[in-house]
This record gives structure tokens, C-alpha cells and sequence, in this order.
């Protein structure tokens, strides 16, 4: 694969240069190596970072997913957390996932012109392979959520083939095995979190039915049979929707309608 010759490495003045947001992203810290960015950016939001402050790293050494999953993170991705502060009342913390995917759905489409889907809950895929994991912890005082953080993970400038493990290798991708080049991380960062910005503020003023509609038109797995995991049970059916609350509405082959609210989601074959 031929790729132009650019740096792997984040420019940190780049990552602020002509980023048109009023919070996200107006305090950026970068390390080229951490953990977790989660983690970091947990321990700035109980030192007092104000919303839309970012924690980015060149790579994670135990980046975490959902189920304490391993998250893979080589140099050359777009890693990063966002920390978040919601002045209204959130009773389901999990749809700012929701929130995130569709803003970077939309962001690689409107960017690099690449065919985005969304998969419940929490990924996004170009050509039914994941490009992009997604993990948000919420911390609370009371009853009322304080901090949310959000970790954004962009497989980028690598060759996933390469690059991943055989174990998951034949489902994930890269940017740069889909554009058959490097792209400006730094670049990409300053467009996503315009994206990001606008969308969570539209969900604050507009509640999450906008979000989940728009969500949808990206979500391919929809009208399609699926098998759903977690930790306690694996059960199928078909994809019929995904309801208010964010939770997936399995039709089963009995006729019965469930709702589930955490799993990971994989189709099955015709």
C-alpha cells in the first residue's frame, strides 16, 4: 500500500488552530504515551476541568472499552477524551454514546467521503467494519450526574491488517486502508470536535428524539437479523429498532419484542 510520507506523530499547537467551538476543545492535554485517556481525563474532571476540556494521547498502553475490553490504541490513532458536564437532568447517561457516534459518523462522511454506519450501541463502521469505539463513564453527585467522560477512539493513519491482532483483524478498519492514504490527524480532530460540539449542544436544547432520528439513517444493521451478547446471555432476532431510551428492540422468532439494553451486536447470516 502506498501511502504520502506524514508524520504519525500530533502537532499540539495544530490541534487548536482554527477550531471554530466556544468549549470543546479550548484546553487540550496531550502526552505521546498514557494508559487510559479516560483515566487521565477522570483525574483532571476531580481537579476541576471545566466542560469540553480534552485529554489526547499518541497512544494508550491500557486503553479500556466496554466490559473492560482491551482497547488497542497504536500510533498513528486518533485517541482522545472528552469531558463533559450536562446542566440538565440526565436519566440516561448512555445516550451521549449515541451523541458521539453519530457525530463522528458524520464527520468522516462530510470529511473523506467514506460510507458510514452506525451499530448499537456504541461503534461506528465504514463498510461493515469498525473504524471507531466509543466509551463513556459517568460520574455522580447525588442524584445528579457530574461529570461525564467520553473516550473516542479512531483507527487513522495504520494499516489495520497489519496492525491488529488475527483475532479481530477481519473486522476492523482504518482510515487509511479505506482512503489508501494518510490523512492530517490534528485535522480531523478540529473537524470532529466542531461536529461533536454542535451535536451535543443540540441534543441539550432538543432532547434525545432529534439525536436518535438522525442516529438511525446510519444504522444499516437495522431491518436485519442479529445475535446479541453480554455477559450473561446471547440471544437473536431481528434488529427492529432502537426506542427512546436508547435500548435495542429485538424481534425474536417467537413474535415477542425485547428490549435490550447492553450487549454487543453482530449479524448473522441470511
Amino acid at each position: 500500500m502506498k501511502t504520502s510520507v506524514m508524520s504519525e506523530r500530533l502537532n499540539l499547537v495544530k490541534l487548536q488552530e482554527g477550531l471554530r467551538t466556544r468549549l470543546f476543545g479550548r484546553s487540550v492535554f496531550f502526552s505521546e504515551e498514557v494508559a487510559s485517556t479516560n483515566e487521565w481525563a477522570k483525574k483532571l474532571a476531580s481537579q476541576g476541568a471545566r466542560e469540553g476540556w480534552v485529554a489526547i494521547a499518541g497512544t494508550q498502553t491500557h486503553g479500556r472499552g466496554r466490559l473492560d475490553r482491551e482497547w488497542i490504541s497504536p500510533l498513528g490513532g486518533l485517541w482522545f477524551s472528552l469531558i463533559l458536564r450536562p446542566k440538565r437532568r440526565l436519566t440516561k447517561p448512555a445516550n451521549l454514546t449515541f451523541v458521539a457516534s453519530l457525530a463522528v459518523a458524520e464527520t468522516l462522511h462530510e470529511q473523506y467521503g467514506l460510507r458510514t454506519q452506525t451499530k448499537w450501541p456504541n461503534d461506528v463502521l465504514v463498510n461493515e467494519r469498525k473504524i471507531c469505539g466509543i466509551f463513556g463513564e459517568a460520574s455522580t453527585l447525588g442524584k445528579k450526574i457530574n461529570t461525564f467522560v467520553l473516550g473516542i477512539g479512531i483507527n487513522a493513519n495504520f494499516d489495520a491488517e497489519r496492525v491488529f491482532p488475527e483475532s479481530i483483524r477481519a473486522m476492523t478498519t482504518s482510515l487509511e486502508t479505506e482512503l489508501n492514504r494518510r490523512i492530517q490527524l490534528e485535522e480531523l480532530f478540529i473537524r470532529l470536535l466542531e461536529k461533536l460540539e454542535a451535536t451535543y449542544l443540540h441534543y441539550t436544547k432538543r432532547g434525545f428524539s432529534s439525536i436518535l432520528k438522525q442516529w438511525k439513517k446510519y444504522a444499516d444493521f437495522l431491518g436485519q437479523r442479529v445475535e446479541v451478547t453480554d455477559r450473561n446471555e446471547k440471544v437473536t432476532g431481528l434488529a427492529f429498532d432502537v426506542d427512546k431510551d436508547g435500548a435495542l428492540i429485538l424481534l425474536q422468532d417467537d413474535g415477542a419484542c425485547k428490549h435490550v439494553f447492553a450487549g454487543d451486536v453482530s449479524l448473522r447470516t441470511k
